[in-house]
């Protein structure tokens, strides 16, 4: 028996990318697009393509998502979280369609293929890197955590084996540029409020602790633009990827420039 599910997508001037993620969406009775004030045509699309349409203050994406499973009246006890730049496939959604999670789950990790410029770069993305998106509306609770969301530590989690598309180039290279310029800034204040990291997790059997001890290491490296590089085009292999690998690792060295850059003005203003 197929179960049925809710679907959020957050907004915020999203006119460009939002049709495509809504039509990614097949036979939903309960998407809610949560909007932070868009000027453009965001909502209209949304309401055109039979969303419903709420409206909060961002504040960050934890309590955008947490604001969305409170108040969003969702019908659906299983919520699927989407931003506007991320489609369904196919299989992702058959997977959740037939989920059989019962009361000990309260939410699952969901793997993104990252695209860009219509290319899948498997490897240079550290694929596959979990995102928790499926999640019980009464159960789950999000975290911040750098400028993006995580789940709290007390959630029971599993993992699905399909995936989610995720248009990396969606708003091009100055587009990309500009939002990790921010969240460069936002990834350096969560770090200076971090306990040190625990070093054996690096060894650690699951990816996914892995991943994020490297993170949490990488701040106390020298040379931080050329190893990223080096780590994500030649370790992993990203040059297996494609042209388009090439550009990408280069658009992450540079994110790493404007994360030292933001950790020298912290430190800076900290020693003033």
């Amino acid at each position: 028996m197929a179960q049925r599910f809710s679907v959020v997508v957050l907004t915020l001037n999203e006119e460009k990318k939002l049709p495509r993620c809504l039509k990614s969406i097949p036979n939903c009775d309960d998407v809610l697009v949560v909007d932070s004030g868009s000027s453009d045509r965001t909502v209209e699309i949304a309401q055109n393509h039979g969303a419903r349409v709420i409206f909060n203050r961002f504040e960050n994406f934890a309590q955008q998502r947490n604001f969305s499973l409170r108040y969003g009246s969702l019908r659906h006890s299983w919520v699927f979280h989407l931003d506007a730049d991320e489609t369904f496939t196919s299989e992702l959604w058959e997977e959740c369609r037939s989920h059989r999670l019962d009361e000990h789950t309260d939410g699952v990790w969901v793997a993104p293929r990252m695209m860009w410029r219509g290319r899948w770069l498997k490897r240079c993305t550290d694929f596959p890197a979990w995102q928790a998106r499926f999640v019980h509306r009464d159960r789950f609770e999000f975290i911040e955590v750098g400028h993006g969301q995580r789940e709290s530590p007390n959630m029971r989690m599993t993992r699905f084996v399909s995936c989610y598309e995720h248009d990396l180039s969606a708003e091009g290279v100055e587009g990309w540029l500009e939002k990790h310029r921010r969240y460069a800034a936002a990834e350096v204040a969560s770090f200076l409020t971090q306990h040190p990291p625990r070093f054996r997790k690096l060894w650690a059997a699951d990816p996914l602790k892995r991943r994020r001890a490297l993170k949490r290491l990488s701040y106390r490296l020298p040379c931080r633009p050329v190893l990223r590089f080096i780590y994500q085009y030649v370790l992993r292999r990203g040059f297996l990827d494609g042209k388009g690998a090439w550009e990408y690792c280069h658009l992450l060295a540079r994110y790493e420039g404007f994360a030292s850059d933001a950790l020298r003005h912290k430190n800076a203003k900290s020693n003033d």
